[in-house]
């Protein structure tokens, strides 16, 4: 797909992106939707990849983590002002996580579980059954780790919030 986009100093700049469509690679959560909180999910998801890309799994089993990176294929529109579900004060787009954003992409790191064909196993999957998956990446900790790192609003959010204590919510992305 080839998209344009132009800046802010009225020139346009072209790129391109190859999408893996639905048909191509899609995650599939067996018999259970997602929760707001990735860790309390226990049953692994899978990424089926067209055979296309099989090539391009290999040494993916290596690691123990992975990124993936999705389409929010079914967010609402967005909103530059949202409540996230941590708070009841609406914060900006840019500093919260919800699905409803400009360029709807969600990205997760979630725990590699095996890779078999052109399958890819996880856990702690935080995103809907038939999302379409648009790169999978492998988790570096020595770069992508962070030592000196803050969480805004969400530090305060965490240490006082009883919706993280036993209680799982539903999330339609």
């Amino acid at each position: 797909m080839v998209s344009s986009r132009e800046m802010a100093s009225g020139t346009s700049e072209k790129f391109t992106v190859t999408v893996f469509p639905a048909s191509t690679a899609t995650v599939r959560l067996t018999g259970r939707k997602p929760t707001k909180l990735a860790s309390t999910t226990t049953e692994p998801a899978v990424a089926e990849l067209n055979d296309t890309f099989s090539e391009g799994l290999t040494d993916l089993d290596g690691f123990s983590h992975i990124i993936l990176v999705y389409h929010f294929h079914k967010a609402a529109a967005p909103a530059l002002m949202q409540k996230p579900f941590l708070d009841d004060a609406k914060h900006g787009i840019f500093s919260i996580r919800s699905p409803h954003r400009p360029n709807p992409i969600g990205i997760s790191i979630v725990e590699l579980v095996k890779v078999e064909g052109n399958n890819v196993y996880f856990n702690h999957a935080d995103m809907l059954d038939e999302t379409p998956l648009l790169d999978i990446k492998p988790f570096v900790p020595v770069f992508d780790h962070r030592d000196a790192s803050r969480c805004g609003w969400i530090e305060h959010a965490l240490l006082n919030n009883d919706r993280l204590k036993g209680s799982e919510t539903n999330e339609t992305n």
